[in-house]
């Protein structure tokens, strides 16, 4: 797993893809739509085109080659890859997304988008017995040969990839930052052992973050949950208060036609929205081996 993929990717056939020109044009067009809504229907318009065939047709041609020494500023080309639809390895399942990227961010080991992956998710204030629960599920996942997709996030994210790399075992973190940033700033060292021996992904724009405040940034977030879910064959809820952001995974999961499972702790806490996801076709699990039962065959 260690090591970086050949950047970029691999063009689908016929295709005349560079991967500087893409990026650039892509972030040029964040600038001038500035939603991830705006940038879904720009490019549904434009049948779904690259993305300097799309800022050709908006007059941002002369933008590109400035936006190409902003982005390398941040993070140098060499050292990232990029993902645009219509590419060979863009991974398939992402269109499930509501509003999906046409162009996904990564470092590391890009084979990884194709194995079986389960996302192991859940709340940043998590307990002692959440982080605990969330360690052994990602051990045991691990050991059936599946990959743990997670967040990054503090509590239950954190403890996920730790047990998942700790174990052997292979995981993806979907950021809601861009390549260039961190959060939380603790788990700088867990993101750079992510992007340099597993897989680190993201939706979000360099130039067009890096020009906003934090707050204003934290629109990405609940997009990441969006993402994470449809790259993952299934969700895990492990910890949740009801007003986490982790139910925007688990709503997401439910559209997109993935399987979400909710950890058996979950409704011993008096909470509402355990209940609520399963009347709309969640499923309680009390074991891995219930996660892996129900997730069936391998698609």
């Amino acid at each position: 797993m260690a090591g970086q993929p050949e950047l970029f990717g691999a063009s689908s056939v016929g295709t005349v893809f560079r991967p500087a020109q893409e990026v650039a044009a892509y972030e040029a067009l964040w600038l001038k739509e500035r939603t991830t809504p705006r940038m879904a229907k720009l490019f549904a318009l434009h049948a779904f085109a690259l993305p300097s065939a799309v800022a050709h047709a908006h007059g941002l041609d002369g933008s590109i080659e400035s936006m190409k020494h902003e982005v390398s500023g941040r993070l140098p080309f060499a050292k990232f890859g990029a993902l645009v639809h219509g590419e060979l390895d863009y991974p398939k399942r992402l269109r499930d997304a509501r509003n999906p990227a046409e162009l996904l961010y990564y470092r590391g080991d890009l084979a990884l988008l194709q194995t079986r992956s389960v996302a192991v998710v859940g709340t940043r204030e998590a307990s002692n017995e959440g982080q605990s629960r969330a360690r052994k599920l990602a051990r045991e996942l691990v050991a059936q040969g599946i990959t743990v997709i997670s967040g990054l996030a503090a509590g239950i994210d954190t403890a996920a990839h730790q047990a998942a790399i700790e174990a052997g075992g292979r995981t993806i973190a979907v950021i809601g930052t861009s390549l260039a940033d961190t959060y939380p700033r603790e788990n700088a060292d867990l993101q750079d052992l992510i992007a340099q021996e597993q897989l680190l992904v993201t939706h979000v724009p360099f130039v067009f973050s890096a020009q906003r405040s934090w707050r204003e940034n934290r629109a990405f977030y609940p997009e990441r949950n969006v993402t994470m879910s449809a790259l993952s064959e299934a969700t895990v809820i492990v910890e949740a208060g009801e007003t986490s952001g982790t139910l925007i995974q688990a709503r997401a999961a439910l559209k997109q036609g993935r399987k979400l499972f909710i950890l058996n702790s979950c409704f011993e806490r008096g909470l509402a929205w355990p209940a609520e996801m399963v009347r709309r076709g969640a499923i309680r699990v009390r074991t891995t081996d219930d996660v892996v039962a129900n997730l069936g065959p391998p698609p």
